[in-house]
Order: C-alpha cells, then structure tokens, then sequence
C-alpha cells in the first residue's frame, strides 16, 4: 500500500517516524511519501517538504506569510495526485491539513488522522470539517474520546500517546559518556528547550539564559533542534555555562535536575522523563490578545491541561520575565514541590494509556485499506 503522511512541525516528525515503522509491521510492502523531517527520512520513503519550510506561528505571522501558505496547499495537492496514495495521514497540523482533507475527501481518496487538532480548545466549529472530510480520527489524550463521542457524536480511537513508546526505546545513556561527549562538567544540568522553530527560540531564549548567573551550581544545556542550524544558537550564548547539545533532546532530559521549557509537546515529554519544569510562552502582542479572547483553556501546557490542575507552573507573556524565571526554578531544584511534581507526574503518565499508540493505529490503518 501507499502511504502519505502531512506533518508540520518536530513532534510530527516524531510521531509520524514512529508510526511508519509500525505500519511496516503490518504493511512490509508498504511505501511512503510524506511531508516532515529527518526522523521520518530514517524509515524510508520519500520527503516531499521539510517541515523546516513551513514553520509559521502566530495569527498575524500567518496574514503576513499567507501566500506561502497557499503555495504549500496547492504544491501538497498536486503532489497527492502524482503520487497516488492509498490513504493519507494527517498528522496535527489543522492549518493545512484539514484543507487538504476536505479536498482529499473531495477527490476520494481514504483520510485519517492521527493527532486531532486541539479544536477542543479553540476553533470547535471544526468539527463540522473534520465529521465530513475524515474517515478515521485517532486521538492520544484521554479527554479527547469523550469530547468527540461525547459532545459531538462522532466516534474516534483512543490510541494513547505516542511519547510513551518513544521515550520507553530511548537508548538510555551514562551522565560520564555525555559529559565526556559534550565537554560538560559533573555539575547537575538545567535544560533549557526554547522550541523548534526560529521564530519562538529568538523570543524565549534570552530571557530564559538570563538566569545563568543566578544558578552557578548548575550547568545549562540548550536543547538545540535538528531543524536549526548550530550557528543560530550562538548569537545567545555569552556565558561559558551554557553549552549546546543538538538533536539529542531526550539524552539530555534523562539527565536533567530541571528543565526550562518552551509550552508544546516539550513540556510532556519533560514530565515523562521525570524532571521538574518551568513552562515558558511568549508570543508577539497582538496574537497573544487575539489568543486571549478565542482559546478556551485554563492552563497552556499539556502536562497541566490533561491533569486538569497546575502541576506546573506556566509563566506566559508578561510573567515570563528573569525574575520570575528566577523564583520558579529556585523552587523546582530542590524542596517540597519538586517532590509533590514527581507525584503528579507518575499519575499523568497513567492518564495518558500506557504503550503501544503507534502500533495501535497502524494496524487500524493497515486493516482499513487492505
């Protein structure tokens, strides 16, 4: 069978990488053509967009780059059709690839989607779209079932969350052999994930080295992304205890005291890793105020958001700031409530459903178009 799969963004990469490899379980024929990044290239098939290229955040970002925008949809229909495929995988990434689905819908072609779209936090009316254009949905947190069966009479697959399996294969390894390898000393590290995309590291990754001096028992690592080039971090290092480590993000949250992170799929993959976190988010202004008045969520952080309270604490906007920064990790390295946030952390990695999403779903997928 023929396979192409739309992802976005890094955590689609992964998520997308994961699940091809579960599909060649199932499907030892099958053949793949996909919008991603390097993890999805190590399983094979065939890139047809990086999603390095498509790395826009923010409503006014989207106006101001909207013929790009346009260009990638009509580019991605007209690479389907070429390619043919017996089903399309939409992963994440509503602002593409739910177009995409009600023109693949249109054409005939079979569309899943693995990863809904967090329509229960804003744009619901979506759903509309998504009853219509999608075939299959497969979702990964525990809310989301009962928000579609639920609330909206649509019935989707809970899968559970992909994280668990690609943290449960990580290659575990020695704090000497990553020393060694990096030129860190035996200080304990603060981690510090500014995001994937230039756009948010440029807005997050000052402020969030601007506590170095406070910590000067600690070492900082920057969790360089495989999308950035090394050159693009300097220009924000100044001090010789930060150290930069690429493409080897869960290497170093396995050896992390603490983590200072930019709010995405980073902040769960820190609390399954079992380290105590600051959640970090800034945005320009004017999307931050337009985001204020249409998202409809208390917490910001999935880690928060799935455990319905404030396990960790998210400092947004105004409040990300040195001084706040500053106090929050103060309390995180050490004391009560680092304790009480391993706690919530083994209870959230129960909410999320244990092993085996990626299977699950390819063997839905598989089943579906044999």
């Amino acid at each position: 069978m023929k396979y192409y799969l739309i992802a976005g963004e890094a955590s689609g990469d992964l998520h997308g990488s994961n699940l091809m490899r579960s599909i060649l379980q199932h499907d030892e024929h099958a053949e793949f053509r996909y919008w991603g990044g390097e993890l999805m290239q190590e399983v094979g098939g065939s890139l047809a967009k990086h999603y390095r290229d498509l790395a826009i955040m923010g409503f006014i970002e989207v106006i101001l780059n909207l013929n790009t925008v346009l260009k990638n949809i009509a580019f991605c229909k007209q690479d389907i059709d070429a390619y043919n495929p017996d089903v399309i995988i939409f992963i994440d990434y509503p602002g593409i690839n739910l177009r995409i689905a009600k023109w693949a819908k249109q054409k005939g072609y079979k569309t899943h989607y693995y990863i809904s779209p967090q329509i229960w936090a804003w744009k619901e009316g979506r759903i509309k779209s998504i009853k219509q254009n999608v075939d299959a949905m497969y979702v990964i947190l525990p809310f989301e079932k009962s928000f579609y069966e639920e609330k909206h009479n649509y019935p989707v697959n809970f899968v559970g969350h992909p994280l668990i399996d690609a943290i449960a294969a990580h290659n575990q390894i020695t704090p000497q052999e990553f020393n060694d390898k990096h030129g860190l000393d035996n200080r304990p590290i603060i981690a510090v994930l500014p995001g994937s995309r230039k756009q948010e590291i440029s807005k997050m990754l000052e402020v969030m080295l601007s506590v170095v001096d406070d910590f000067t028992d600690y070492q900082f690592v920057i969790a360089g992304a495989p999308s950035q080039d090394p050159e693009f971090y300097q220009q924000f290092i100044g001090n010789e205890r930060v150290h930069l480590v690429m493409n080897q993000t869960y290497d170093l949250l396995s050896l992390s005291n603490a983590a200072l992170v930019t709010s995405g799929t980073a902040t769960l993959e820190a609390a399954l890793f079992k380290v105590p976190q600051v959640v970090c988010y800034k945005g320009s202004s004017i999307s931050y105020e337009i985001a204020k008045r249409i998202v409809n969520l208390d917490y910001i952080s999935l880690v928060n958001l799935i455990m319905n309270k404030p396990v960790v604490t998210e400092l947004i906007q105004k409040d990300f700031n040195s001084k706040r920064l500053k106090e929050e990790l103060s309390v995180i390295t050490d004391g009560y409530k680092r304790a009480v946030m391993f706690l919530d952390y083994y209870d959230l990695e129960q909410e999320l459903g244990g092993k085996g999403a990626s299977d699950k779903t390819a063997r839905l997928i598989v089943a579906s178009v044999s």
